[in-house]
């Protein structure tokens, strides 16, 4: 995971394999409620393999001729997995839903009803993960899961983000978030449309090279279909240069016409990266008790005020609370004591300052930050044996990683 350099279990890994066939990799959402069957909204149940949330939710959009803000989901699933979740229509009747099930690819609608309310994001209470694990290495692979969830369930996972979170095997939207908290917004627009990586698609790496080189028209006409979001940028790029030239307002033009979702992404991904760091070095600390200094939440996300030490320290270990680290952000507090030194080193290393973070040239892409648990609780977990490997099953709070608890079983990066 990246940044992620430590970890909090010592029994050793099982090594393997995830993700071999997306069917080895299933989440469900647990929603915050269900739909009742009667008001103005269409909620859609969906269970979709090998695409991403934003990219079903544009399609669909597309087929029924509406804008994609009246759409509406809770989380973004994961790409390479078979993952269920509901998706909202605002102002939509079910029968045209239906009625485009059949033009909305590795998608299948499981249940289409009515609900009073909107969907919002963040409205789930967590996700529900089974995984194979194929291949594993050591001996007794089953023991070794079972001892680490057990320990994960008595101490919390490690609360880094996952590979998602960055982009894999293309590891830079981070990078994009880096360049816009520098206000460098070219130098945002050219880490997203060029910088080909090896291992990419060759008319993937091609298009991507042309944009590096300077032929933006090149670009675009070489660039396949599936480049959906380099495509949406290069067009004003393109019609600038055709016009007066290439300008930073051009670059500017480029994010903007992204999906609100996609380009918020961006600088949460720069910050998560520096989370990730902090969590790796906070954790040998004890990630289930209080040190002082920290800035311990509780589980509505609100910061404990005027609580002695002995009180912090029965809280976490009953998961009423947890300790933190930042989301770096133009106003977020940082800790005092030994935690406060590690995060505001990490910020004096990284060459950025908090005020950074308000993104001047791309104000509304900018962060106030907040500080997030460096920790999460694990529940339901169990394992179990096949012949193809290991199975593990559990559930975690919304915005957690299940990656987070591979990590841990196998001891390396599950991406």
């Amino acid at each position: 995971m990246l940044n992620a350099e430590t970890y909090l279990t010592s029994v050793k890994g099982t090594g393997g394999r995830i993700r071999v066939h997306n069917r080895d990799f299933y989440v469900e959402e647990i929603p915050l409620q269900e739909p009742t069957g009667s008001g103005p909204n269409t909620w859609i149940w969906i269970e979709k393999e090998g695409r991403t949330t934003l990219d079903v939710l544009l399609d669909i959009a597309r087929e029924l001729h509406l804008d994609r803000r009246r759409m509406g989901f809770a989380g973004m699933k994961d790409k390479r997995a078979v993952t269920r979740q509901w998706i909202c229509v605002s102002n939509t009747e079910p029968e045209d839903v239906r009625r485009i099930e059949d033009r909305i690819r590795n998608v299948r609608f499981i249940r289409v009803t009515r609900n009073e309310k909107k969907l919002r994001m963040g409205q789930l209470l967590g996700n529900r993960f089974r995984i194979l694990i194929r291949d594993p290495e050591t001996d007794d692979p089953l023991e070794s899961t079972i001892r680490v969830l057990e320990e994960l369930s008595e101490k919390g996972v490690p609360n880094y983000y996952g590979w998602q979170r960055f982009g894999s095997p293309r590891t830079t939207t981070h990078l994009v978030g880096r360049a816009l908290v520098n206000d460098d917004v070219k130098g945002a627009v050219d880490a997203y449309i060029g910088n080909p990586i090896e291992g990419e698609p060759e008319g993937v790496f091609r298009a991507r090279k042309l944009y590096d080189e300077g032929d933006i028209e090149a670009a675009l006409e070489a660039m396949p279909p599936s480049m959906r979001y380099e495509r949406m940028m290069l067009q004003p790029i393109l019609r600038d240069l055709r016009r007066d030239g290439i300008t930073e307002e051009s670059y500017i033009k480029a994010i903007q016409v992204l999906p609100k979702p996609l380009k918020r992404i961006f600088v949460h991904a720069y910050q998560s990266y520096l989370f990730n760091r902090a969590v790796s070095e906070r954790l040998p600390l004890g990630i289930n008790r209080y040190v002082p200094g920290d800035i311990v939440i509780d589980n509505e996300q609100h910061i404990i005020h005027d609580a002695d030490p002995g009180e912090l320290e029965e809280m976490i270990l009953n998961f009423e609370a947890h300790p933190t680290a930042p989301l770096y952000g133009s106003k977020v507090p940082l800790a005092s004591g030994r935690p406060g030194e590690i995060e505001r080193r990490i910020l004096e290393e990284e060459g950025v300052s908090a005020g950074d973070f308000e993104c001047r040239r791309m104000r509304g892409l900018g962060s106030h930050g907040m500080r997030r648990a460096i920790r999460f609780r694990l529940w339901d977990a169990s394992a179990s044996e096949g012949p193809d490997g290991i199975t593990v099953e559990f559930s975690i709070p919304k915005g957690c990683y299940a990656t987070s608890v591979l990590r841990e079983i196998m001891k390396v990066d599950a991406a």
